[in-house]
């Protein structure tokens, strides 16, 4: 519970009465603070001894920022001056403007400066070339408040216009990013009220105060609403800061309050009597914070955070206060963590330098000994006793002997598993995720702190209507077709999982049903077919259950962490991580199960995905074959999945080849939903976005397109080749007859697996009659081009799967009419030795 502390630390004068400004170095050691007249305070950390004082300064001194090598400042009078630590005095001006400065920005790696001032022009000036100036143009009015990400990739500015702007700065050109409205209120430049963004350590998001005086959390990325400091300030906010490792913030009102807030329950630990503060920094190390007033003191603080919250400094870079942390949701390449001594040891790997990497968000548990490294040169298997193959042999039992510095290496490497997912499903986005996207319809869910909103919506409505209900289960996965929506929801406490399914019609009073998985066994993914519900566990279990509740087979899943699940009819398709691969990633391996005749089509077989490349989806199309969506962009489908060790992965789809994206200027990518008529649905995402949000988003669909060949280049005239023209041309003949012939295949295995009618008989006979057209378009192409090329015309011939001899026959005569006499007599020999092999065969 919050107190307010009665300990007055001594303030410190430092200016005359405005607006005073401070900043700490990176490293901690000093404390720069400016002020309305001509000179700099330098305070040393945990020195009570006088300030250094930087003379020669402008007057009326209105932001200031430091590095761990010199101090800028920004003045009224529209300067930004530099001034070294070493020398204590003027080195040279960055930038001038017409009019005064209001805030500065040094970039993380100290190499910019951002400059906002009363012009309508942010300037990003290079620290050492000056010269080298970067320009964020057409804002509508002057800028208050300017903050680098910790990766230095974006800025944030705060308008005075009452919008945020927020500029990508990986190209050479500032792009912006996103203008956020509705959330900061619209301040003068020279107010003492704060609009400034104040970025989370983690760097996905940044907080800001609102005109009803609370401190809003904003996500990155998908610019959404996450966690709100509320009922802190009675006065309007003039300061806020993040501690460095997130864990807690710091704010400061007109209302004479200094508030310490837990980020993680957004509780305050403390309150603090302060009047008038306008600025507020954190030390980068030790449990000081310093803040300044517009009475011109500077009060240091050490111990800021009460004894019995310390513990919160000395954690590492905590999460930002999420609704829902994206890093816990759908998340498909995540590294093990290896446990020591019960305790967690996160990945370290990857891009260790930038602070939003996973491995800096978790922080570091083992610290690296680089002198306690052995490398076994010789093979001989004398390295932390390891065999010559770099494993521990059969027998030693205890794989956490010897001291922890010398098993650093051994225990740095964890294998890259697939995390589950819900097909169709979206992560949380601010308080809001889709649990299903399919053809039927979509189901979305609102959280709403102490329970949910679900709401089941249709495309069409002559047949279903939609509802919505309170859920206090909070359901996190969703199943929804013709017949009836499934739901179910994750272990929440002393709460366990929970199915349950609700159909559309029935006819009896009441037919939905729920079931309770056992203690401590949670809902990896769920599936509904025609026949059956379908449930993978965290125990590997496969739980099967008619539409009706009955329990119909439970058995262990060989793969294993499960991965995800899809069904059709009386077919399951499983998925789980299977051996590590060659790039230390495990591979998914599938089953399929026909669960009512108690048959395996396919067992633990590998899902043929390329190294590094992840499983976005997986589904049945409307005739049954299974498909998977990889990060590629690539539609796959199975072939001769009816038949045991048979089955193969053909492409149908690459969506990187899409004409639409050939010019190259437009770039997006696709949320795969369903493969229905021949075609792959999808919604298209734009802007970088990996899933739909709202408003509900348009279904998109595109025609298969195998992927065959690269585009053809243009040939000269006196070239023999075939022109540019002609070549796209049999290119895309050979793509159609490639597609005709996987669809045709996938036609007979439906027809010959089971009691097929006689519309399904008539239809492959005439996708055979397709697949023989395009055939002898083939020819046509072949044969306009000269007698040189008529023996990969004979062979294309030989494909024809006509019994009759009439397309046999008609290849002829395209040979005829273009003049191949020789090819004519090969096509003729063709067609009757096809004849005499049919003939025997009768």
């Amino acid at each position: 519970m919050a107190t307010t502390t009665q300990l007055r630390i001594q303030a410190r004068p430092a200016h005359t009465i405005g607006t005073t400004r401070l900043a700490y170095t990176p490293d901690g050691t000093r404390l720069v603070t400016v002020g309305p007249n001509d000179f700099a305070r330098v305070f040393r950390t945990e020195s009570d001894g006088e300030p250094t004082t930087v003379d020669g300064l402008p007057e009326d001194n209105l932001a200031v920022n430091a590095t761990n090598e010199y101090f800028v400042l920004g003045s009224e009078d529209g300067t930004v001056s530099k001034y070294p630590f070493d020398t204590m005095s003027f080195d040279k001006f960055l930038v001038r403007s017409t009019l005064p400065i209001r805030d500065l920005a040094i970039s993380p790696d100290g190499g910019w400066c951002a400059v906002a001032s009363d012009e309508l022009v942010v300037k990003i000036v290079n620290t050492s070339d000056i010269n080298e100036v970067m320009y964020l143009r057409d804002l509508p009015k002057p800028v208050k408040h300017l903050s680098f990400d910790p990766s230095g990739n974006y800025i944030a500015l705060s308008c005075t216009d009452g919008n945020i702007y927020v500029y990508s700065l990986l190209e050479d050109t500032p792009e912006l990013m996103r203008k956020i409205g509705d959330l900061i209120r619209t301040v003068e430049s020279n107010s003492e009220i704060t609009s400034k963004v104040a970025w989370h350590p983690d760097g996905r998001a940044f907080a800001v105060a609102t005109a009803t005086r609370d401190i809003q959390v904003m996500s990155r990325g998908d610019w959404e609403n996450q966690r709100t400091f509320k009922d802190g300030h009675n006065g309007d906010v003039t300061a806020l800061d993040w501690s460095p490792n997130g864990a807690m913030l710091a704010t400061a009102g007109k209302d004479r309050q200094v508030l310490l807030w837990e980020s993680n329950t957004q509780k305050i630990i403390a309150k603090y009597d302060y009047a008038n503060v306008i600025d507020i920094a954190w030390h980068p190390i030790k449990n000081i914070i310093s803040f300044t007033t517009s009475d011109g003191e500077v009060f240091i603080y050490p111990d800021f955070v009460p004894a019995d919250n310390t513990f919160l400094v000395k954690m590492s870079i905590q999460p930002a206060p999420f609704i829902h942390d994206p890093l816990s949701e759908l998340s498909k390449n995540i590294r093990r963590p290896a446990t020591i001594n019960q305790k967690e040891v996160p990945y370290r790997g990857g891009r260790q330098g930038t602070p939003d990497s996973v491995g800096v968000l978790l922080g570091d548990v083992m610290d690296d000994d680089e002198d306690d490294f052995v490398v076994d040169d010789d093979g001989a298997g004398y390295a932390l006793g390891l065999n010559v193959n770099g494993k521990r042999p059969n027998g030693d039992i205890d794989p956490f002997d010897g001291p922890l510095s010398k098993r650093h290496n051994a225990l740095s490497w964890e294998p890259t598993y697939h995390e589950s997912f819900q097909p169709g499903a979206t992560p949380w986005r601010g308080n809001r995720k889709y649990l299903c996207l399919n053809l039927i319809g979509f189901v979305w869910s609102v959280d709403q702190d102490s329970h949910h909103t679900v709401t089941v919506e249709f495309y069409d409505h002559e047949f279903h209507r939609d509802f919505h209900f309170t859920d206090t289960f909070l359901y996190d996965k969703a199943c929804l077709n013709e017949n009836g929506t499934l739901f179910s929801s994750s272990i929440n406490g002393d709460k366990p999982a929970s199915i349950f399914y609700r159909p559309h019609e029935t006819w009896t009073a009441r037919a939905d049903w729920r079931t309770e998985l056992p203690k401590g066994e949670d809902v990896t993914a769920i599936s509904l077919s025609d026949s059956f519900v379908t449930v993978t566990t965290t125990a590997n279990y496969v739980r099967i259950y008619t539409l009706f509740g009955i329990p119909y087979k439970v058995y262990r899943q060989k793969s294993s962490p499960t991965v995800t699940c899809a069904s059709w009819r009386d077919y399951v398709l499983t998925m789980g991580n299977g051996p590590v691969g060659a790039d230390g990633s495990t591979k998914l391996l599938y089953t399929i199960h026909n669960i009512k005749r108690d048959e395996v089509c396919q067992s633990e077989d590998v899902v043929a995905l390329p190294d590094d490349v992840i499983l976005k989806s997986v589904f049945f199309s409307d005739n049954g074959d299974p498909c998977i969506y990889d990060s590629t962009g690539t539609l796959l489908t199975l072939l001769h999945w009816r038949t045991p060790a048979q089955a193969i992965w053909v492409p149908l789809l690459d969506t990187k080849l899409l004409s639409r994206l050939a010019s190259g200027r437009k770039t997006e990518t696709y949320f795969p939903v369903a493969v229905a008529d021949n075609k792959f649905h999808c919604i298209i995402l734009k802007g970088g976005d990996q899933y739909p949000y709202f408003p509900r988003p348009l279904l998109s669909e595109f025609g298969f397109e195998i992927p065959i060949s690269a585009v053809p280049k243009k040939v000269s005239e006196e070239d023999d080749a075939f022109t540019e023209e002609e070549e796209n041309e049999l290119k895309k003949l050979e793509g159609d007859y490639v597609l005709k012939s996987l669809l045709t295949a996938q036609q007979e295995d439906l027809i010959e697996a089971t009691k097929s009618s006689h519309a399904q008989r008539t239809a492959l006979q005439r996708m055979e009659v397709e697949i023989d057209k395009t055939l002898i378009q083939m020819i046509a192409v072949e044969c306009r081009e000269g007698e040189e090329r008529g023996m990969r015309a004979l062979e294309m011939v030989c494909l024809l799967r006509d019994r009759t001899g009439r397309m046999v026959e008609a290849a002829g005569k395209v040979a005829e009419r273009y003049g191949r006499t020789v090819l004519g007599e090969k096509i003729r020999e063709v067609g009757e030795q096809r004849l005499m092999n049919v003939d025997e065969e009768d």
